[in-house]
C-alpha cells in the first residue's frame, strides 16, 4: 500500500487530533519564539492536512482554532500596538485569508476526486472500467498470498445483447447496460468489484467468498437481472462462469482467462446459466 493510500485511510478524528496538535505545537514555538520572528505561513500545514483528508466545516473549525492560538501568543508574548483595534483588525485577515485558503483546497480536493472516479469508471455502465479493475484485482491477488483467503471471480455474458443495439439503438443497449450494473450492485457488498470488461461482458470480483456462499450470491445476482430484464421486455439472458480459487493465479489475465472459460462453456451449451468451477491449482 502506498503512502497516500494509507493515509487516506486515517478516519477524520485522526486528521482533526493531528490538526489540533500541530496547531498546539506551533502556537508553543511561537511563543518561545517571540514575535519578532514570524511563523505565520506554518499554521497553513495543519489546515491543509484537514482540509485534504476530512471536509470543509472540519478544516473552517481548524482554522478558527489556528487564529485563536495565533492571535493568544501574540497576547501573551506582549505584542502592542498603537490602537487595540489592531489586534481585532489582523485576527479577522487571519481568519479570512485562512477561510480562503480552506474552501479553495477543499474544492480542489473535491474536484480531483471527482476526476479520479471518472477516470475509475466506465461511463456508459457505471461499473469500474477494466484498467481500475486490473488494479484492485492485482491488490487481492497480493492479499490472497498472505492470507490465504478464498477468493472467486464470476464472469457475466450478456447473451443476444446485439440483437438489443440492432432492433432498439445503442441508447437501449446503453440502458441495459447501465440496469446490469445497477442490479448487480444492489446485490454485493461494497467491498466487491464489479468491472466492465468491453463489450457485453462484466467481471464480478467477490474477495474472501469460498464454494457454498458464491452460490447464494450469484444465484441472487441472476434472478435479480433477470427480472430487470423482464420487467423491461428486454430479450436478453445471461451466461455466467464463476471460478472459486484455491490457488490463486500470480496474474489477474490469468483469472480471467479461467473464468471466460467457465462461461464460454455455458454459452455454447445452453447460455442463460451458471457454471461453477473449483480452481485448486
Amino acid at each position: 500500500m502506498g503512502l497516500v493510500a494509507f493515509l487516506e485511510k486515517r478516519r477524520k478524528p485522526f486528521w482533526v487530533s493531528v490538526g489540533l496538535i500541530l496547531v498546539l505545537v506551533l502556537g508553543v514555538v511561537d511563543y518561545r519564539t517571540g514575535f519578532e520572528l514570524s511563523i505565520s505561513l506554518f499554521y497553513l500545514i495543519p489546515i491543509f492536512l484537514v482540509a485534504w483528508f476530512t471536509d470543509r466545516n472540519l478544516t473552517l473549525i481548524i482554522s478558527a482554532v489556528s487564529v485563536i492560538i495565533w492571535f493568544l501568543t501574540d497576547y501573551v508574548t506582549g505584542l502592542t500596538y498603537s490602537n487595540p483595534m489592531i489586534y481585532v483588525w489582523n485576527t479577522m485577515i487571519r481568519l479570512g485569508i485562512f477561510i480562503i485558503f480552506s474552501l479553495l483546497l477543499a474544492r480542489l480536493r473535491s474536484v480531483l476526486k471527482a476526476n479520479q472516479e471518472m477516470a475509475r469508471v466506465d461511463y456508459v455502465s457505471g461499473a469500474a472500467n477494466i484498467r481500475y479493475f486490473y488494479e484492485l484485482a492485482q491488490i487481492e491477488i497480493s492479499r490472497y498470498q498472505r492470507y490465504k483467503h478464498p477468493l472467486t471471480l464470476v464472469y457475466i455474458d450478456l447473451d443476444d445483447f446485439k440483437g438489443i443495439n440492432d432492433s432498439l439503438g445503442h441508447n437501449t443497449g446503453d440502458k441495459v447496460l447501465r440496469a446490469v450494473t445497477d442490479g448487480i450492485k444492489c446485490q454485493i457488498r461494497p467491498t466487491d468489484i464489479l468491472a466492465r470488461l468491453g463489450g457485453d461482458e462484466f467481471a464480478l470480483l467477490l474477495p474472501e467468498t469460498g464454494e457454498e456462499d458464491v452460490k447464494q450470491a450469484v444465484g441472487r445476482i441472476h434472478s435479480t437481472l433477470m427480472e430487470e430484464m423482464a420487467k423491461n421486455n428486454w430479450s436478453v439472458t445471461f451466461s455466467i462462469g464463476v471460478v472459486t480459487f484455491q490457488q490463486v493465479p500470480a496474474s489477474v489475465d490469468e483469472m480471467i482467462k479461467l473464468a471466460d472459460g467457465v462461461m464460454y462453456s455455458v454459452k455454447t451449451d445452453t447460455k442463460n446459466g451458471i457454471q461453477y468451477h473449483i480452481h485448486s491449482g
